[in-house]
């Protein structure tokens, strides 16, 4: 199904308080996949010090992008336009990127 599409970004605790976040990964189909707006295709929970900065990298399985093929009886990913949305939930998702994958 081709390989992991890697998302990464860097996380910031800007509070006074050590604590954990947990940033959602989020993709919004093509049009073609007539899917919902977005769907969550990964996450990780970063541990972070008051005032620390960390790069994180969220490894998206292909099969998360994809749809069901009743006709192929399989998984296929649809050709065109995703948008890949990061943030700490479904409702706060300041990073956004497109990407056109075939």
């Amino acid at each position: 199904m081709g390989e992991k599409l890697k998302v990464s970004f860097t996380l910031a605790n800007s509070g006074a308080r050590a604590g954990a976040e947990i940033a959602e990964v989020y993709a919004a189909l093509p049009a073609a996949a007539q899917e919902p707006p977005k769907r969550l295709v990964g996450w990780s929970k970063v541990w972070l010090e008051p005032g620390e900065k960390k790069n994180v990298t969220v490894e998206v399985d292909p099969k998360y992008l994809s749809i069901f093929d009743d006709q192929k009886d399989g998984w296929t990913l649809v050709p065109g336009d995703y948008v890949i949305l990061v943030g700490g939930s479904s409702q706060d998702l300041p990073l956004k990127v497109g990407i056109n994958l075939k």
